[in-house]
């Protein structure tokens, strides 16, 4: 088994690439660097990969259908995780070309190796932002998403029914997996787990928008790389699988258990509610689990706690830099092979 891994350098694709790299698995891994937050987490994460003998890293970026012709020429791929993309619901509001242009051409120039190259097997990271503002709890597979709040759930859901396409007309096998508030070591720094230990740890205020009583069904990134891997191999033709941990809890919640951990109390400044923000998130994952037997083992104190610990050790590392950054893309910009 040769599988290329997406957004290898980031988040969920690093701990994704770790897991089977331990087991001995040859992952060949693509990843563009791209700056939307501070590169030192990516980087970091490529030290970590690197020290396996049957990891291939490639610099280069999936938009670029020239950079994965040879890819593909050059290995003997036999199934593909795309993991990659352009991610942040606010910020594609401000850039909705980059998000369509990262994440849905991006992922027909991935289809269309699949097709070309004869890959039975296509898993495909999905969002629970599809789902949109529902008022059907818990979400479910079987739902519409067809109203989704921001130009990032709409490329996701995108994807997925470019992924039915190419399974209809060339018979690939597609599987999407709708993560819910993934949080961790090495976490996107842009996310909010990530800026309230920050902050609070500083003693610097926090900035919440609305009243705090919006809910997330936040997950621990071992449970989402643990899903993920249960696709491998699998024959389904098309099927969606939301990953979540089924137990959603409000913002205010969430900083509760943070400043319990730390011993601190936050200092919050608040603002009004963004654009593309939904009121809750709440994965159904009785799916997954009957079929893949997927069970999420983490619950939000434990998975804080882990969290917390590695940022304390960790942290002077990184200097994160939060604000998000756009990066225009040129044909074969510094892919290498």
């Amino acid at each position: 088994m040769v599988i290329l891994v997406t957004g290898s350098s980031g988040f969920i694709g690093s701990h994704f690439c770790e897991k089977l790299l331990k087991e001995g698995t040859e992952i060949i891994g693509i990843d563009n660097l791209d700056p939307y937050y501070n590169l030192k987490l990516k980087k970091y994460n490529e030290t970590v990969l690197k020290k396996y003998k049957n990891f291939n890293s490639i610099k280069g970026d999936f938009r670029d259908k020239e950079t994965l012709n040879l890819i593909f020429n050059q290995n003997d791929i036999t199934e593909i995780v795309h993991i990659g993309a352009k991610a942040g619901v606010r910020n594609s509001i401000s850039f909705p070309i980059e998000y369509a242009e990262n994440n849905v051409l991006g992922t027909l120039n991935l289809l269309e190796c699949a097709r070309e190259n004869d890959i039975e097997n296509f898993i495909f990271a999905g969002s629970s932002s599809v789902y949109g503002e529902t008022p059907k709890l818990p979400f479910e597979e079987k739902d519409a998403a067809d109203k989704p709040k921001s130009p990032y759930a709409a490329s996701k859901r995108a994807c997925e029914l470019f992924g039915h396409a190419y399974n209809s007309l060339y018979g690939i096998n597609f599987l999407s997996f709708r993560f819910f508030t993934v949080y961790g070591p090495r976490g996107r720094p842009d996310m909010a787990i990530y800026r309230f230990v920050k902050n609070i740890n500083n003693n610097e205020p926090i900035t919440l928008y609305g009243d705090g009583s919006f809910k997330r069904d936040f997950t621990y990134v071992s449970d989402i790389v643990n899903g993920l891997s249960l696709g491998l191999g699998k024959k389904y033709s098309y099927e969606i699988f939301n990953l979540g941990n089924e137990k959603p809890i409000s913002i205010n919640d969430l900083i509760s258990k943070i400043e319990k951990i730390l011993e601190k109390k936050a200092t919050i400044n608040h603002y009004p509610i963004q654009k593309g923000d939904v009121e809750i998130t709440f994965a159904n994952i009785s799916k997954a689990r009957n079929l893949l037997g997927y069970n999420p083992e983490i619950d939000i104190d434990t998975g804080l706690k882990y969290y917390i610990d590695w940022f304390l050790q960790e942290k002077e590392k990184f200097f994160f830099d939060n604000s998000p950054k756009i990066k225009t893309f040129q044909k074969n910009e510094n892919s290498t092979l």
